[in-house]
Parts: structure tokens; C-alpha cells; sequence
């Protein structure tokens, strides 16, 4: 089997479960530069959301472009909560993000959810 093949079904295996985390969803998808195929905006908060509007304010679509522009394999996380704790944006500073929630609920409907 090729190795595109290989990752292609190992992509559509992450998919077929609804319960998978947004964090293995994407070492897959990081393994080949895959675009999204839609977006949608969020409704309600949700630990998925709070960490999507972490990567969107450090200016990353999600976790998966910031694994693929900075090549990283792991992405720094609280252990308490599991959400985001430092990013590095484009231009090389950091952003530091706290053990509790920053997406106020007037911000949710800002944040941007990728379907691949």
C-alpha cells in the first residue's frame, strides 16, 4: 500500500469516530497538507472552541496549521484543563494563555470551526 494511500485511510479511521479529540484528529492531518473543506461559526463554548479561538488570536486557522507552519509535533497545554498554554506566532513572539477560560461569550460566535 502506498503511503498516501496508508494516510488517507488512516484520516478517514480518525473520522469515524465522533468521540476523537480535535488533538488526534490532527497528527494525522498534519502528516499531509490538507486544506479545509468548510467553515462554520460557533455557537456555544466548548473546550474545542476556547482552544480554536487560541490558535485563531496567536493567527492560526487551528491546531493542524499550526502544527504544519511550525513544525511541531505537540502543542504546550495546561494539564489541568487541557487547554492551549503557549503558542509562538508568524513572527516568532509568544503568546501565553491562562489555566482558565479567555473566549468570553460575547467572542464565541467570532470563532471559526474547520471541517476537513
Amino acid at each position: 500500500m502506498s503511503p498516501t494511500k496508508s494516510l488517507a485511510s488512516d484520516f478517514s479511521n480518525f473520522f469515524k469516530s465522533n468521540f476523537r479529540k480535535m488533538s488526534e484528529v490532527s497528527e494525522v492531518i498534519t502528516k499531509v497538507d490538507i486544506k479545509p473543506k468548510s467553515m462554520h461559526r460557533a455557537k456555544i463554548w466548548s473546550n474545542d472552541v476556547e482552544n480554536l479561538y487560541r490558535f485563531q488570536q496567536a493567527g492560526y486557522r487551528d491546531e493542524v496549521e499550526y502544527k504544519q507552519v511550525k513544525q511541531v509535533d505537540k502543542v504546550e497545554c495546561w494539564p489541568e484543563t487541557g487547554f492551549v498554554k503557549k503558542l509562538q506566532r508568524r513572527d516568532n513572539t509568544f503568546y501565553y494563555y491562562n489555566r482558565q477560560r479567555e473566549c468570553e461569550d460575547k467572542d464565541v460566535c467570532k470563532v471559526k470551526v474547520y471541517v476537513y
